[in-house]
């Protein structure tokens, strides 16, 4: 992603509003979207780490200030409008992998959280972290911009797709109230889109969680919502800092240096790899979305966007969460309208705010906020048209890349197996040389972390 020799804010209002045809009603509006869109995550990182032993009001304390932080440094270093939290799947991988089959303390957890944000800075200010994305082919951008996952994220959420034991996925009771207010939701929010009304994903939230009020509160139907508002405030910072503790048992020989060699190489690869391709992916997904990539595919200030990620994952790791990662939600709103920093700015003051008023959150139901992920997956499915998918070569790593990340449920999955693929097909074609070196080395690393998955852990 190519760096833009001028200033972040060049036109002399911070945020270069005018600049971008952007406004401060409509900033905010886009960052009041994101926040509802993504809250999700202050209720459920909680009960993900505590199965790893963190206490829950401690990690959700710590999942609110570093997203604050993460999407504050957005925010000001690289003025775009994205917005970071600890990342689903990392904070899975975090709690029953490391802290689960590894057999890791959940201070050793945080301590290689905190050693793989160093690495991302490390490698994000030598602009490593920039050719990796520059190498990976246009096509792929576009493919990782076709927005199935986040769609998908959308369905799942609503109810409206589940899992299923013969089938892997299936399609949802319609029954179930969540679902119900889901479709309703989709509905209006789908009216509104069509109809071109300003702020249309944000109204869509608002008047789904008047409709999920009253279905549970004067119909009795339990669309999640709290049977009652209870201010309570517990402020704790117990797990801040304990990553400190963990270093000694991240790098304890006790069970042989060829143990302890295996087990950082692979927490920290998992670490490293997943986190750094999502945000990858994200970026170039939002930023397609917004319009915000060069004629090259390359996105201007890459470096700051991600060294605002990589300070972040740290960040979490001393507070007391799992990885700090950009968010794909972040594409809501962007497509409310948001361009700047002034959107991210205000999603982490929102994050801020959860802190104290938590119990009202509760009032904007999963059913409310899902249906915006289905529409903007929709929004973001331009990009596809702009692959060409008469040439095979091209078609089947592209392919590759948007289903594997639904399926994969992981966004560095699917472009793990969209680089892969293309490295594999330039070879087989006699065109190993118009293969990027950049590319051999993720495809290489990529391998690697799924070999590591299926050597059996030493003992």
């Amino acid at each position: 992603m190519a760096q833009n020799s001028k200033a972040v804010h060049p036109k002399g209002d911070f945020f270069d509003l005018k600049g971008t045809g952007s406004n401060v009603k409509t900033e905010i509006v886009a960052g009041l979207t994101t926040f509802f869109t993504m809250a999700y995550i202050i209720f459920v990182n909680p009960g993900i780490l505590a199965a790893a032993g963190i206490p829950e009001s401690a990690v959700l304390i710590a999942t609110c200030i570093s997203a604050a932080i993460g999407t504050f440094l957005m925010s000001f270093l690289a003025n775009y409008p994205f917005a970071l939290a600890s990342g689903m799947g990392l904070n899975a991988f975090f709690a029953y992998t490391i802290c689960g089959s590894m057999g890791f303390s959940w201070q050793a957890g945080l301590a290689a959280v905190f050693l793989s944000g160093i690495i991302f800075i490390l490698i994000t200010v030598t602009g490593l972290r920039t050719a990796i994305v520059n190498a990976i082919p246009m096509s792929l951008k576009k493919a990782i911009s076709g927005g199935l996952f986040i769609a998908f994220i959308g369905f799942k959420n609503a109810g409206i797709v589940v899992s299923s034991e013969s089938t892997s996925i299936a399609l949802g009771t319609f029954n179930n109230p969540t679902v119900i207010l889901s479709v309703i939701g989709l509905i209006i929010t789908i009216a509104l889109v069509v109809w071109k009304v300003k702020g249309s994903l944000l109204i869509g939230i608002a008047v789904t969680s008047i409709i999920g009020a009253i279905m549970q509160y004067a119909l009795g139907f339990n669309v999640g919502m709290p049977e009652q508002v209870v201010f309570s405030f517990n402020f704790d910072f117990s797990a801040t800092g304990a990553f400190a503790s963990g270093f000694g048992e991240l790098f304890s020989t006790g069970k042989g240096i060829g143990v302890l060699i295996f087990s950082i190489i692979s927490v920290l690869l998992s670490l490293t790899m997943v986190d750094m391709f999502d945000t990858i992916g994200t970026l170039v997904g939002a930023a397609s979305k917004g319009g915000f990539l060069d004629k090259d595919g390359n996105l201007p200030r890459a470096n700051r966007a991600l060294l605002a990620d990589a300070i972040a994952t740290s960040a979490g790791a001393v507070l007391g969460t799992s990885t700090v990662t950009t968010y794909v939600e972040s594409s809501s709103g962007i497509a409310e309208g948001g361009k700047t920093g002034l959107t991210s700015l205000t999603t982490g003051i929102c994050f801020l705010l959860a802190i104290v008023a938590m119990p009202l959150l509760g009032f904007v139901p999963t059913g409310a906020t899902a249906p915006i992920l289905i529409i903007v997956g929709v929004m973001m499915c331009g990009s596809l048209k702009e692959i060409d998918w008469a040439d095979i070569e091209i078609a089947i790593p592209a392919f590759f890349t948007l289903v594997m990340m639904p399926f994969g449920y992981s966004i560095a999955d699917g472009i793990a197996f969209g680089c892969i693929s293309y490295t594999v097909i330039k070879i087989v074609r006699g065109q190993a040389a118009k293969v990027h070196p950049v590319m051999y080395v993720i495809s290489i690393l990529f391998l690697l972390r799924y070999i590591i998955q299926v050597i059996p852990m030493p003992q």
